[in-house]
């Protein structure tokens, strides 16, 4: 679920994303201050705005909304008290973890390209990575699927020249650390960083 709020460009409604795939065909329900946008063909809830949001939750952000257990709690009162029938469905797993480069190859399909095989502690994830850094032993910071960048992107499955990819590795730029070094090239992370644990921009 990817939740966004800018009462100054877009106005007092809070835009709720709850999955990362396009409409192909929307279908719109408006329920009181609840539009819910769905896939036409098949009735599956894709998305919904809240309308006059502040009426139901204070923000005071311009941008992504953190997601908490507390915000979903007030998301799924607001969805109540307007008799809108949605069901929230939230994964509150860190989505920015350190990672552990356990291997790396050459990418059969494209030179500037290599497969990566990363531990995030509970799983390893296969990333495709153009990185020229990247390198077997590294700690480095993941960005997992539904992860959402600071510049608003939101990362998904992908397939790179014909290998399947489940996730990022990120630069300090992508991140938006302070003073990042402008050279291409993930974020190193030192050796004290323990593999599976949330990252943040001070867990440097």
């Amino acid at each position: 679920m990817i939740v966004a709020y800018n009462k100054k460009y877009v106005g007092d409604v809070l835009l709720v994303q709850l999955a990362t795939e396009a409409i192909v065909n929307t279908e719109v329900e408006k329920v009181q201050d609840v539009a819910i946008l769905k896939e036409k063909e098949t009735g599956e809830i894709k998305a919904f705005n809240l309308f006059n949001a502040s009426n139901y939750l204070e923000l005071d952000v311009q941008g992504n909304v953190d997601i908490t257990p507390e915000l979903v709690q007030k998301i799924e009162a607001a969805l109540k008290e307007n008799g809108a029938q949605v069901s929230l469905d939230v994964d509150f797993s860190p989505k920015f973890v350190v990672g552990f480069v356990e291997e790396k190859e050459k990418h059969p399909n494209a030179d500037k390209l290599s497969i990566c095989k990363v531990n995030v502690g509970e799983e390893t994830l296969q990333i495709v990575c153009g990185a020229p850094n990247v390198e077997e032993g590294q700690k480095v910071v993941v960005a997992k699927i539904g992860a959402v960048m600071p510049s608003g992107m939101v990362i998904k499955e992908g397939n790179l020249r014909g290998v399947d990819s489940f996730g990022m590795l990120c630069s300090a730029r992508e991140l938006a650390i302070p003073n990042a070094p402008s050279a291409k090239g993930i974020l190193v992370l030192d050796e004290g960083a323990e593999v599976g644990q949330p990252f943040t921009v001070t867990s440097k």
